[in-house]
């Protein structure tokens, strides 16, 4: 079956793949309130009675330097609202509404707000940049029972946010992976470009503690900058033998650009953030030619991920990135902490969320095995979700385990070299 997958409206979009009417479509907007009747801050209290609709919300990169992922959240979400859908969550169905971020934490900030006071939603999935995740918890979650599960932030400092999960690994050991290649290619310095935020100071931070040769260049840019011209001089003047680019896909563009322009040689690498199909764009043919980066791996072996690209490429005609298996990964858990929560509120889902992928329960790796094992009388406990993206098992900081893909570009696409862990 194929499908166009979500429409993108301005700020904001909901989504219910209705699944249970036999169809596949985008809802508008609806007059129902999002957490069934009572709703309140996020928190509605033990329902009596299931709701007509449950309603989660989402904070996606729709536009801005991460909206590349944006796109790759939008593809994962639509697929398992498919699947939740099919039969519902005991005959209800789940509805996301999404705002953007605008991949910025001042707007990301407004986005939760919005869900969580307007449309009093007890779980928000989101969001991308590592940034806008910490802020939204900050200034929004905080203090709160609202749960918010990030589908794809990677920065070592939401460990510090226990009540914080994501779905893509911390970047701890993302960085370390990225040292050993580099290392095991044979070099001897690098110049490190890092963007001046937490997921860029993070990243920088274990990148240097993991690599043990030169620093010939480290310092940070902002987000925003008009140019990058001066530290693409810099990196060149340092006579590094590797550029590290622990930064965004526009960012990474601009100054593999500016570099291929002025004839600056050197070898590219990159961390998860530096790649992407802006970056291919924005540069001129072979421009990228031989970078190598790190990414989250998705469970590539295991029969429900190949079932999953499968139907992924049916569906967009490309194969699927680890941050559409994070994005879906997220519904399906969230879908889950509701199937087997006391309630429709932030402080039931609260209850679940972790329970629902880890031991001791039956190992499962689809949202119809598990809703066989629920529907038989099992609680969350009885549940160990294992995802597309591999087994997630939340630690008490929120963290999830999991393993790293390393691309190179060849000929202008990029190419699995392998998974690797720490």
């Amino acid at each position: 079956m194929t499908h166009a997958g979500p429409s993108r409206y301005d700020r904001r979009t909901v989504l219910q793949y209705a699944g249970l009417a036999g169809v596949v479509g985008l809802a508008g907007c609806t007059t129902e309130e999002s957490g069934g009747e009572d709703a309140d801050s996020g928190d509605s209290g033990t329902e009596e009675t299931a709701p007509d609709v449950y309603r989660i919300g989402m904070v996606n990169s729709l536009t801005g330097s991460l909206a590349d992922f944006g796109t790759y959240n939008e593809r994962g979400v639509a697929l398992a609202l498919e699947d939740v859908n099919a039969s519902g969550i005991g005959g209800v169905p789940l509805e996301i509404i999404v705002e953007d971020s605008e991949s910025l934490p001042d707007a990301g900030v407004s986005a939760a707000q919005k869900l969580v006071n307007q449309d009093q939603v007890p779980l928000i999935i989101g969001a991308v940049g590592s940034g806008v995740s910490t802020s939204i918890y900050e200034s929004v979650v905080q203090g709160t029972d609202v749960v918010q599960l990030s589908q794809n932030s990677t920065s070592a400092s939401l460990t510090d946010y226990p009540g914080l999960l994501r779905m893509s690994p911390p970047g701890g050991p993302q960085v370390q992976v990225l040292a050993d290649l580099i290392a095991d290619d044979g070099v001897g310095s690098v110049a490190v470009a890092w963007v001046n935020n937490d997921f860029g100071q993070s990243q920088r931070d274990g990148f240097v503690d993991a690599w043990d040769g030169e620093v010939a260049y480290d310092s940070p840019h902002d987000q925003e900058q008009s140019s990058y011209a001066s530290v693409v001089a810099e990196m060149a003047n340092s006579g590094a033998d590797a550029w590290v680019f622990l930064t965004y896909q526009e960012q990474t563009a601009a100054m593999v650009d500016d570099a291929y322009s002025n004839g600056y040689e050197a070898a590219f690498y990159g961390s998860d953030s530096a790649k992407g199909p802006s970056v291919l764009a924005g540069t001129p043919a072979g421009a990228l030619a031989g970078m190598k980066t790190v990414e989250p791996s998705a469970a590539i072996d295991q029969a429900n991920y190949q079932d999953f690209a499968s139907r992924f490429e049916s569906a967009y005609g490309e194969a699927p990135t680890s941050w559409s298996s994070f994005a879906y990964d997220c519904v399906i858990t969230a879908a889950l902490s509701i199937a087997t929560a006391d309630g429709f509120s932030g402080a039931a889902l609260g209850g679940t969320v972790r329970d629902v992928t880890r031991s001791p329960g039956e190992t499962v790796t689809t949202f119809a095995e598990a809703a066989d094992v629920i529907a038989a009388g099992g609680g969350a406990d009885a549940v160990d979700y294992d995802g597309v993206s591999g087994p997630i098992d939340f630690d008490a900081n929120g963290d999830p385990v999991g393993s790293f893909q390393v691309f190179e570009v060849v000929d202008d696409a990029y190419v699995s070299r392998g998974t690797r862990t720490v």
